[in-house]
């Protein structure tokens, strides 16, 4: 297994995410609905909006999965926000990077994972909307341009303040 390296600019990138101030925060429906949209979508039985912190991946919204975090060593998404554009992995069983980590050989046996960076308007990565499915499978050119498009509507809406519930 591979660990992600940790980018130059972590220590900008962490307090960029801090000052969202969404970490540990509760449930949000205008997240949720993406996650499920992207579920449906996709036909895949989790995805995420999964924050890089320090030593863990944050699931903000999550469908098909129990688990709110997880170790960033261990994490697809620390590997995701390293890269320019979606980050796919078609098979996680033929990958070296992924082949022994305990997310592919155990729960939520990870085969396929597509991650797509959320690069917010400050320039830091704070995390994914990413896709797992238990099979080996890839995506075409519509469907990558369908998780872009559900990626920077997600960064438009983590870009706003949250609203304050009403009551």
């Amino acid at each position: 297994m591979l660990v992600a390296p940790i980018p130059d600019n972590d220590r900008e990138r962490l307090a960029a995410l801090r000052e969202m101030l969404i970490l540990d925060t509760p449930p949000e429906e205008r997240l949720d609905k993406v996650v499920q949209f992207a579920a449906q979508e996709f036909d895949v039985p989790i995805a995420l909006i999964s924050l890089i912190d320090e030593n863990r991946q944050w699931f903000k919204a999550r469908v098909g999965l129990d688990a709110c975090e997880a170790g960033r060593d261990i994490s697809f998404c620390g590997h995701a926000i390293l890269q320019p554009d979606i980050f796919v992995i078609p098979n996680s069983r033929e990958d070296e990077r992924f082949a022994d980590n305990p997310l592919v050989t155990g729960p939520p046996h990870v085969i396929f994972y597509a991650g797509a960076p959320l690069a917010m308007p400050s320039g830091y990565v704070i995390g994914t909307l990413c896709l797992i499915d238990h099979t080996p499978r890839d995506l075409d050119v519509t469907e990558l341009a369908i998780l872009t498009s559900l990626r920077d509507l997600l960064v438009e809406e983590l870009s706003k303040p949250a609203e304050a519930p009403h009551g």
